[in-house]
């Protein structure tokens, strides 16, 4: 197991416990349906990853920097570090460890 796939999960199980807050706390139904879907795609990933699918990292890498964007969007918008300003720094070192793996099995 590489960083990578540790990285997809981790990410994942940040993006569903995020979603889930976010409902708890706002009732927003926006959050709690985004985050299941983006935290349960990057653990598919991984699983792939784990059986060797090299499409795996690449979905893990293309789920991870549209997170890393609308994160970023809502952190300028909203200027609250919790939770866009956090999750945005830990999507852009989960992809830049998903994409530093990626080139290293090149």
């Amino acid at each position: 197991m590489n960083l990578s796939i540790i990285a997809a999960f981790a990410y994942g199980i940040l993006a569903i416990v995020g979603g889930i807050i976010g409902y708890i706390q706002a009732r927003s139904k926006v959050s709690l349906l985004s985050g299941s879907i983006s935290g349960l795609l990057l653990i598919l990933a991984a699983l792939f990853q784990l059986q060797g699918q090299t499409w795996g990292s690449i979905l893990a890498v293309i789920v991870t920097a549209v997170l890393v964007v609308v994160f970023t969007l809502r952190l300028v918008k909203t200027r609250k570090f919790i939770p866009a300003g956090l999750m945005t720094i830990l999507g852009m070192l989960a992809l830049g460890v998903m994409v530093s793996q990626m080139v290293a099995l090149r």
